[in-house]
C-alpha cells in the first residue's frame, strides 16, 4: 500500500479537485490528513480507504494494491 498516496493524488487531480474540496466531499475536518496520505507520511484506515474508493468509483484494491495500476481502470 506504499503507493496509495500517489494513486489518491492521481484520482483527485483527474477529478480536478483540491485537497480542501476532497476533504469536504469526504466529510473530513481538515485537508491536512489527505496531504499526509498523498505524501506517504500516513496510511489510511480501512474505513477511509473504502470511503475514498466509493467516492472515486473504484475498488479498494485499485488504490491500495501497489501492483494494480490505475490506468487499468
Amino acid at each position: 500500500m506504499s503507493r496509495f498516496g500517489e494513486k489518491l493524488r492521481w484520482l483527485r487531480k483527474r477529478r480536478g479537485m483540491t485537497l480542501r474540496e476532497l476533504a469536504q466531499a469526504l466529510d473530513l475536518p481538515s485537508h491536512a490528513y489527505l496531504g499526509d496520505l498523498e505524501s506517504g507520511r500516513r496510511q489510511p484506515s480501512l474505513d477511509l480507504a473504502r470511503k475514498i474508493a466509493d467516492f472515486f468509483g473504484v475498488t479498494v484494491d485499485q488504490p491500495a494494491r501497489d501492483e494494480v495500476e490505475l490506468d487499468d481502470m
